[in-house]
């Protein structure tokens, strides 16, 4: 053992000059009395110091600085030790004054009995007393413990501090704690640290909404100094944590990007902020914040660490915040509350909180109503005053949530405002609604609540406002006797004068309306003063800036008992953009009927040609053995006038030119593209060529020479004498023999249709043809369904051709009687009966 200094002398350590005793019992430690300081036990670390053990770099024990600071190692480990012992002392004692309690003995005879069942029970002193505390007060601590122990129960390792003994040991030195600081310092060392965590804060809620950092451990001092003050509304963890009820639990504080203290030191860890209430009051919130990311916590733990936030809001509760720099203001007490209260024009209520004998917030207890107050129900103010806020309004408790918004009021300090919120009382067992604008606002230990019900009266006045404002109607009113006038303000508006100008009196309305209005004017004049009837006049009223308005003016008239004019009361309104857009709307519905005029008569010109060219029934061909028969159908509605065209003409060969087409689109240009084509095809076909070759140089007259008109035709030249029907076709539907009862398409020969390439090459068959076979040539318009195939309106086509009795002109008004086309589309059949 060496010197503690070189003179061998011990300082004095106690107020007196006397060695104060070191070690937990009391005794003075020989050492001490000899000058020599001894090592008492292992270090930190678990390792007695020895003569070559160095406490900091280039400091052995041997030199002088190193046997101080090794000295004031060991007495901050007998610091601690003497604290932790003391705190387990107090937990013992607290057991035995419960044994004396309950077993009615003295304090020697329960310190024995405590003895005895702690070694029947083979716990240690502090486990046993801290079941014993937890048996007899049956509180929140006592049931985190039991659920804690019960979910982390091992029977082959137990713990050798529990659950309950953390618990209990911060909570003892919570409860002895001076200060808030302490209360941090406690509750890391002894529950919290077993979880885990490397650091805690406490921080106090102002009433603004404000927090203040009341206590820390695990934090640098720097940063504690940085965040002792978080303004209102400043989104951080603890804020977080204060404004949700449940808490704010972060798996890592990284990813939340909220900011709070020592996010520098401990940015990717997990932090848990949970409320600090107690007796329905939050006082505050305990933030703890552990060096790594942490999954979800089991509700065990979830349930400790409430306790624990609970043990702070006793603390925050017990040892208020000196108001500081940053929070000056002194809360009213409650009598300077109700003085206020009796100051407002608005009914008000002055709350205190109401709790139940476990300090339950349960309700509120109405401590004063002002002089403004007016019960929905007729009662009195004395009988409201002093009652339960939900015995007196029970409905405040309903879908409103007013009893809510109070309770969270008080419990954050948060104030609460809400406009045209529904109040509902109960009269005779009757609920009544009315809305009112809803003020809540925490001051001190009570709680403000102002309400201003919404008069009736007031806002039927403010509708009607705004309803002449949009109208942009302004009324006045007229005393014809003594020449009184009276008007809104959007009336002055609508003349373009100042307020404070003169009304214009009745009489001098022609002085300020465009003088073609005269006469309508003095008429409604007439009608009003004379005849004393209400009248209405439109007019052109001209402001002084120059700017003409249209206005219409209604008025009646208000007469007294002896039915002589009193007054004249009315409204004018600026009929302006109404004027306007009839004007726009008449113009409109001129061009329309100009434009429809014109359309018809295009239409009614298109329709003329087409049936001069086309008319429903040709004249019969003059042919031996052959009977020809054509039928044109125009669409029903005037303005589809199509592009459909046949032909059936005798050539001077002694040849017959049968051909149907349909030109694409409708209107003027269709039908007169029509007449192009079909003349050209007449000129064409007096060559000798065949029908191939026709189309071949139909294509190129449609092509080149129609301004790129596309159309689709089918061509065929019938001989009489060889009784033979050469044919082609160019995009169109092939042509229908019927023979012998039976009825077929003929093959579709490859054809494009007219117009889509500059020269195109048509294929050409022919076919010949027997006594009785009935040829027949058709447009789309026939067989063109929305709702079907080509196919399926073909079939239908071929059983409808196959059973047509009588004769040709009969079986083409039959397949156009029974026609399913639904296109609205004209339609050609160029029939052709070998006799």
């Amino acid at each position: 053992m060496e010197p503690a200094d070189p003179s061998g002398a011990v300082e004095p350590s106690g107020p007196s000059g006397a060695v104060e005793p070191s070690g937990p019992s009391g005794a003075v430690e020989p050492s001490a009395l000899s000058g020599v300081v001894e090592p008492s036990g292992p270090t930190e670390a678990g390792e007695f110091p020895g003569p070559a053990r160095e406490t900091g770099p280039g400091a052995p024990v041997t030199t002088p600085v190193g046997r101080l600071a090794a000295t004031v190692e060991r007495l901050r480990g007998e610091v601690r030790a003497a604290q932790a012992e003391a705190e387990g002392r107090a937990l013992l004692e607290l057991a035995k004054g419960i044994l004396v309690e309950r077993l009615g003995c003295g304090p020697a005879q329960a310190a024995r009995q405590l003895a005895e069942l702690t070694e029947q029970a083979r716990m240690t002193p502090l486990e046993f007393a801290v079941e014993v505390i937890n048996q007899a007060a049956r509180d929140r601590v006592s049931e985190v413990a039991k659920a804690f122990l019960a979910a982390t129960a091992d029977p082959v390792a137990p713990e050798e501090d529990s659950a309950a003994v953390r618990l209990r040991a911060a909570e003892s030195g919570a409860l002895a704690a001076d200060d808030t600081q302490a209360v941090a310092d406690s509750l890391l060392q002894h529950a919290l640290r077993p979880l885990g965590a490397v650091a805690v804060a406490v921080w106090a809620a102002g009433s603004d909404g404000s927090l203040t950092l009341a206590g820390s451990a695990g934090f640098p001092q720097a940063e504690a100094d940085r965040w002792r003050y978080v303004p209102p509304d400043v989104a951080t963890v603890a804020r977080r944590g204060l404004t949700e009820p449940g808490g704010q639990w972060l798996t890592s504080l990284a990813e939340s990007g909220l900011p709070t203290i020592g996010r520098r030191d401990f940015a990717e860890g997990a932090r848990v902020a949970v409320p600090a209430g107690a007796g329905g009051r939050i006082h505050g919130v305990l933030e703890i914040a552990w060096p790594g990311p942490e999954g979800p916590r089991p509700p065990q733990v979830v349930r400790q660490l409430e306790a624990l936030a609970e043990l702070c809001a006793h603390t925050l509760e017990s040892h208020p915040l000196l108001p500081g720099p940053q929070d000056t203001r002194v809360l009213p007490d409650v009598v300077e509350l109700m003085d206020l209260a009796d100051g407002l024009h608005d009914p008000a209520l002055v709350l205190v909180p109401h709790l139940d004998e476990t300090g339950r917030l349960v309700d509120f207890r109405i401590q004063h109503v002002n002089s403004r107050f007016m019960d929905p129900a007729g009662r009195p103010r004395a009988v409201v005053g002093g009652a339960l806020l939900l015995e007196a309004y029970p409905m405040a408790a309903g879908s409103n949530e007013l009893f809510q918004r109070v309770e969270r009021v008080y419990a954050t300090g948060e104030p609460f405002r809400a406009h045209r919120m529904r109040l509902t009382a109960l009269v005779d067992q009757v609920p009544l609604s009315a809305f009112a604008d809803i003020s809540i606002s925490r001051h001190g230990t009570t709680v403000l609540l102002i309400w201003r019900i919404e008069d009736e009266t007031a806002r039927l006045a403010s509708l009607l406002q705004h309803a002449q404002r949009l109208g942009r109607i302004g009324g006045f009113e007229e005393n014809l006797l003594t020449a009184e006038i009276t008007w809104n303000g959007q009336l002055f508006d609508l003349y373009g004068r100042p307020p404070t100008s003169p009304p214009v009196p009745l009489e001098d309305l022609a002085a300020h309306a465009h003088p073609d209005d005269a006469v309508g004017i003095g008429r409604f004049l007439r009608t009003l003063v004379h005849h004393r009837r209400p009248a209405s006049v439109a007019f052109r009223l001209q402001r002084p800036e120059g700017v003409t308005r249209h206005v219409r003016v209604v008025a009646e008239p208000v007469l007294d008992t002896d039915g002589q004019l009193l007054v004249v009361r009315g409204a004018y309104q600026d009929i302006s953009a109404q004027h306007w857009t009839e004007v726009a709307l008449a113009a409109t519905r001129d061009q329309l009927a100009h434009t429809e005029q014109q359309a018809d008569e295009r239409n009614r010109l298109a329709l003329q040609l087409q049936h001069a060219i086309m008319p429903p029934a040709h004249a019969p061909l003059e042919v031996p053995d052959l009977q020809v028969a054509v039928r044109y159908r125009p669409a029903e509605t005037e303005h589809l006038v199509g592009g459909d065209w046949y032909d059936a003409v005798v050539l001077p060969s002694g040849l017959v030119l049968l051909c149907v087409g349909d030109v694409a689109g409708h209107g003027i240009e269709a039908a007169t593209s029509m007449v192009v084509l079909r003349n050209a095809l007449r000129g064409l076909a007096v060559t000798g060529a065949g029908p191939a070759q026709l189309l071949s140089w139909l294509n190129i007259v449609a092509h080149h020479l129609t301004g790129a008109v596309t159309a689709t035709a089918v061509c065929g030249l019938y001989d009489g004498e060889r009784r033979t029907l050469r044919w082609a076709r160019a995009g169109h539907l092939p042509p229908v023999l019927v023979r012998d009862g039976e009825a077929s398409a003929m093959p579709t020969l490859k054809g494009l249709l007219l117009g889509a390439v500059p020269d195109a090459v048509y294929e050409e068959t022919e076919m010949q043809l027997a006594a009785g076979d009935t040829l027949l040539m058709y447009t789309d318009g026939l067989i063109e369904r929305r709702d079907r195939s080509v196919q399926e309106s073909l079939s239908h086509l071929l059983s409808m051709a196959r059973s047509a009795p009588g004769g040709l002109d009969q079986h083409l008004d039959r397949l156009l009687t029974h026609s399913r086309s639904d296109t609205d589309d004209d339609t050609c059949i160029v029939g052709l009966r070998l006799a």
